[in-house]
């Protein structure tokens, strides 16, 4: 199964960003192999709709699930309508997020964790 994990680094032992939309990376996983591949957010910098635009992207690639720390209203929202698991309160390193996805242990949340332009900062 094909996972996102919102990542600040581009590598496995790199630690989860809190942020979806804004994140630094995307590390799309095959939960089966562990093979994965870690991409700069190409909406870090949009001047609005970087949540929206980053659950498009989640579709476009198939994903299933993201795991990620927080999520906004508006892309909770569009990942929902994808048909895309939201699993949000997630921290520590990308390996250990995907193991405790394996093993159940971190569930999908019901709403958004945050209010919209949380990333913003």
């Amino acid at each position: 199964m094909k996972i996102c994990i919102t990542s600040r680094g581009d590598t496995l032992d790199s630690e989860i960003d809190p942020r979806f939309g804004r994140c630094a990376y995307f590390v799309f996983v095959d939960t089966e192999t562990l093979a994965y591949e870690a991409i700069s957010n190409p909406c870090i910098e949009a001047a609005g709709g970087a949540g929206i635009q980053s659950g498009q992207l989640m579709a476009s690639r198939q994903i299933k699930t993201v795991i990620t720390g927080n999520v906004g209203p508006n892309a909770f929202q569009t990942l929902q309508a994808a048909g895309i698991d939201v699993i949000t309160g997630v921290s520590g390193n990308i390996k250990e997020a995907v193991e405790k996805y394996k093993k159940n242990e971190i569930k999908p949340t019901q709403g958004p964790s945050v209010g919209s332009k949380y990333g913003l900062g």
